[in-house]
């Protein structure tokens, strides 16, 4: 459904759609809550005519983020698997949203999150290869972890390449006054979002050559007393005529973590974000929780492609694709 003033409404060139006209891409493993197919980052590359998916594979505790897989398409709806991966390769208990990009000097980039099995926080590491399909873990490289960033968590990247300049958009739990006996909850289940003891904001950090980043810190937050007090996780921008549109997954409380919500927000200098969704989330499933998250997009000649995590009548999330015009 549109949770806007008009049925449909524009941004620029980015349209707002009914997310229940779209069309499955990826189902989830299983029915019922805790199972997710989702966490997308899609590209389309010129240089092969494909479409390169990025996603993972949830399954309910204590299993939790269990798989990822990297998929190429002709068309952005029907993938192919070409490489895959487990939570194991990563020696951690979870995995989560991997951001995928083709840096400009020809090689492939890919950025794991995960929970970092050195102290059960989550951590961002970088992967380098010559394809799409040549990715090994084992040659990951550590990007940003949690004690370095002054966070009690790091997760979720999205890079986009502006002009030379590569921006990580990633999600930090920031670090709250918490009483001493809730310190040791904080990262006991390995999942500090969970706890309700911190808040999911939003941080920046760019790079010259996609390989190291400077950490900038806190870009975009929760809003006491708002629909999005608990959770503000920008995860996806796209270029408009008036600047940039993006797309941010919030909450109000920690009963929502796992089945946020998508806001807009908009920016000229992509340093400062400006919400548009200020009484209420912009995109939201039509079933259950209401769930749509990890919105990302491409733009391919004359459409906007949006792939979302979407809410099952079931409660399971699926993969979702809605194709939009450009206006």
């Amino acid at each position: 459904m549109i949770n806007a003033p008009s049925e449909r409404k524009h941004y620029g060139r980015a349209l707002l759609f009914d997310p229940a006209e779209g069309q499955t891409v990826i189902a989830p493993a299983g029915e019922g809550p805790g199972h997710w197919a989702g966490a997308p980052s899609v590209l389309y590359d010129a240089a092969t005519s494909r479409f390169y998916l990025s996603y993972r594979v949830r399954r309910p505790r204590p299993v939790r983020g269990g798989e990822c897989y990297i998929a190429e398409s002709s068309d952005g709806v029907a993938f192919r698997t070409i490489w895959a991966a487990r939570k194991e390769e990563f020696e951690s208990t979870s995995v989560e949203r991997f951001s995928l990009t083709k840096a400009t000097d020809g090689r492939w980039l890919l950025y794991p999150s995960y929970v970092d099995p050195a102290d059960g926080r989550w951590c961002i590491d970088v992967i380098e290869a010559d394809s799409p399909s040549a990715f090994d873990a084992a040659t990951r490289r550590p990007l940003f972890r949690a004690a370095e960033t002054g966070t009690q968590g790091v997760k979720d990247p999205w890079v986009m390449v502006v002009n030379g300049l590569y921006y990580m958009l990633i999600s930090y739990a920031r670090t709250l006054d918490v009483a001493a006996e809730d310190r040791e909850r904080l990262h006991a289940t390995a999942d500090v979002y969970n706890t309700g003891l911190t808040l999911s904001a939003t941080a920046l950090a760019t790079g010259g050559d996609g390989r190291t980043f400077q950490w900038h810190g806190d870009v975009f937050s929760p809003r006491a007393g708002a629909w999005d007090a608990y959770a503000a996780r920008l995860g996806c921008l796209l270029p408009t005529a008036r600047g940039w549109v993006g797309f941010y997954d919030g909450g109000a409380s920690v009963e929502e973590n796992y089945e946020e919500r998508t806001g807009l927000v908009q920016s000229w200098d992509l340093r400062t974000f400006h919400r548009l969704s200020l009484g209420g989330p912009m995109l939201v499933a039509p079933h259950g929780s209401g769930s749509l998250r990890y919105l990302d997009a491409v733009v391919f000649d004359d459409e906007i492609l949006y792939y979302y995590e979407y809410c099952r009548p079931d409660g399971s999330h699926e993969l979702r694709l809605n194709r939009q015009p450009l206006l």
